[in-house]
């Protein structure tokens, strides 16, 4: 009897992994659950006919067989009932993936069914507004271009006329001209900026150094602007605290940072950069007495090209503060914006401490 068990259980299990092995050679999910199912009935209910024929002689073979067969019965209804939930959750991601690559950027999928199918959805949705925004900044760009590269290229087109039909005097126009230039060429150090963000290009040495220099630089370099604009300039930053950081990139980081606050702060206003050293992580803020940030501005503010009437990179080409995100991410910081207490608003970023 136990050597007969034995070759039953061999047996068994040798069919098992064979008809396994053939259900993955079906094309669809809906084939293979189904195909389960059956495996996973009929197999076992052989293994029982099989023992009870060599036990029992099929003594009792009718009864033995109604009992197994409904049993095997209403476990293939309930599998093919649970493979048929699980296939139609599928086919939902998939004819809103179908719908995606023709073309329709508003598709998505609904997020339900099984926490695998669900989250696989979920992941195809965050696709698709992924891909939507994408989108959105190519129009973006084709709207930027048309504007913001075409009127100084139009106005460089008339002073240049101007001078062959002697229409003015060359001191006249070289100073204008010599301005659009100077205009089209950082346009084209930002783009330029940014492709190396974007193809990993870009190489950065970080040295361990004292953050103290880089923010005085830096209000230097704005100190004029922000005289005229009648705006107050202030620093809290500890000469013993360092970071590693690529001193050039984070001076640059903090120029677009000021300028952007100076932009946006009324005259009697003020400008903060006020710098808190962590143990992992030393974070810098550029605070200004503005009216804030609204929820759009909060989560759109460091995308590039992004402009609206009272976002924070209203003037420009909105390239400022997506070329800072990417040079601070660029050295393992994040960077994020919030509402200031006591009014305006504070965008903040870290630097590694080691």
């Amino acid at each position: 009897m136990i050597a007969t068990a034995a070759i039953v259980a061999c047996s068994t299990l040798a069919v098992g992994l064979a008809l396994a092995f053939v259900l993955r050679l079906l094309p669809t999910v809906r084939l293979q659950l189904a195909g389960l199912a059956f495996l996973a009935v009929l197999v076992p209910l052989g293994a029982v006919l099989l023992s009870g024929w060599v036990m029992f002689h099929m003594g009792d073979d009718v009864k033995i067989l109604a009992v197994a067969a409904a049993s095997a019965l209403t476990a293939i209804v309930a599998a093919l009932v649970v493979a048929r939930s699980i296939a139609d959750s599928i086919d939902r991601v998939r004819r809103a993936s179908l719908e995606l690559a023709r073309g329709d950027l508003a598709a998505r999928a609904p997020e339900g069914g099984p926490t695998e199918v669900a989250d696989l959805a979920t992941t195809f949705n965050e696709m698709g507004d992924n891909l939507q925004r994408l989108f959105d900044t190519r129009r973006e760009l084709v709207a930027w271009a048309s504007h913001d590269l075409r009127t100084p290229l139009a106005n460089m087109q008339a002073m240049l006329e101007a001078l062959e039909d002697g229409l003015g005097a060359p001191e006249e126009y070289v100073p204008a001209l010599r301005e659009q230039v100077r205009v089209l060429s950082h346009l084209v150090d930002d783009l330029f900026e940014l492709a190396r963000i974007d193809s990993d290009a870009l190489t950065l040495e970080l040295q361990r150094l004292p953050v103290a220099p880089i923010v005085s630089s830096s209000l230097r370099g704005v100190e004029a602007e922000a005289r005229l604009r009648q705006v107050r300039l202030a620093a809290d930053v500890g000469v013993d605290v360092e970071a590693r950081f690529a001193p050039e990139k984070v001076e640059r980081v903090l120029m677009n940072l000021l300028t952007n606050a100076l932009r946006h702060t009324p005259s009697d206003g003020s400008v903060a950069v006020r710098v808190e050293a962590f143990p992992e992580e030393v974070r810098v803020a550029v605070e200004d007495t503005g009216d804030g940030l609204d929820p759009e501005a909060k989560t759109r503010m460091f995308e590039r090209f992004w402009r609206a009437d009272r976002s924070r990179s209203s003037r420009g080409a909105g390239l400022g503060l997506a070329i800072a995100r990417g040079l601070v991410e660029a050295q393992g910081g994040r960077i994020w914006a919030e509402d200031r207490e006591g009014g305006g608003a504070r965008v903040c970023f870290t630097l590694p401490a080691s």
